[in-house]
């Protein structure tokens, strides 16, 4: 079987749908920031066991779950609240679960985001992830947008995550990202993210992560990111075949890289 983790902060609207969508699990965990709703009872209704830890940053936090939960199983499904697998990819990940070699350290699935109630099958930039893992085995870095790493070999996940991002509206999604390019900005004006990207690893790795590791760093040098980002994303990634739910999720993503850029540069001229 497969142990759950799901990490929270006043999540009672996304909740009980996210803890629905994983019933079959005999061992879920909700590792919650003090949350001031109903999160922390919905999730011991369920029968979910629950933790607190305050909030710091979030790769620090992940690992502090990863680390400090007792897990009953030796799979962990990484899932977020507003996250919902879908019934195909939990019988998949149940049966590759009992039948993965011990050298397999993780498995990689496709998340579908969704706008409007349209999949944003061609405006979602970073489709692939990581979120079913042996939690000795992962661990997490960068303080904002955070990237897992797993020590051993990674297999593919056929069934798609589904993911609901606007779930709580597009002003909870902008007070969030708002908070999100403030520490984006920080990290970049201390310089905490990847300083020597390589235009060969960003093209040419077979790791998808690490090719966008060093793609983001790129990206953070040039230029005019916020249009380039809009223009790559309506007519690159052709998010305009995803309508109008497409063409929204591309001008807020470039007005959440305006915001980093804006704040960059507060930062830089206050310490002037």
């Amino acid at each position: 079987m497969i142990s759950v983790l799901i990490l929270t902060r006043n999540e009672e609207r996304d909740l009980p749908a996210a803890l629905a969508s994983v019933s079959w699990s005999d061992d879920i965990h909700i590792f919650d920031s003090h949350s001031t709703d109903n999160t922390l009872a919905i999730a011991q209704a369920a029968g979910a066991h629950t933790h607190q830890r305050a909030f710091d940053d979030y790769a620090t936090h992940r690992n502090a779950a990863l680390t400090s939960i007792p897990f009953k199983h030796p799979w962990v499904l990484l899932l977020d609240a507003d996250e919902r697998p879908t019934p195909a990819l939990s019988a998949e990940m149940q049966q590759l679960a009992l039948s993965a070699p011990n050298e397999i350290s993780g498995f990689r699935l496709r998340r579908r985001d969704f706008l409007f109630g349209t999949w944003l099958k061609h405006a979602q930039i970073s489709p692939f992830y990581i979120r079913l893992v042996r939690p000795e085995r992962a661990r997490y870095t960068r303080a904002i947008n955070e990237v897992i790493e797993v020590e051993g070999p990674i297999a593919d996940l056929t069934h798609p995550l589904d993911h609901y991002p606007f779930s709580k509206g597009i002003a909870h999604w902008i007070a969030k990202h708002n908070q999100y390019s403030t520490m984006e900005a920080e990290l970049i004006h201390r310089q905490q993210g990847l300083q020597n990207p390589s235009f060969t690893t960003a093209l040419a790795s077979k790791d998808f992560h690490e090719r966008r590791l060093h793609q983001k760093a790129i990206f953070y040098k040039l230029p005019g990111r916020p249009l380039i980002k809009w223009f790559y994303m309506v007519f690159v990634r052709r998010a305009i075949f995803d309508g109008s739910a497409g063409l929204t999720y591309s001008t807020l993503q470039s007005f959440y890289e305006y915001l980093i850029v804006l704040k960059t540069k507060d930062l830089k001229r206050n310490q002037a």
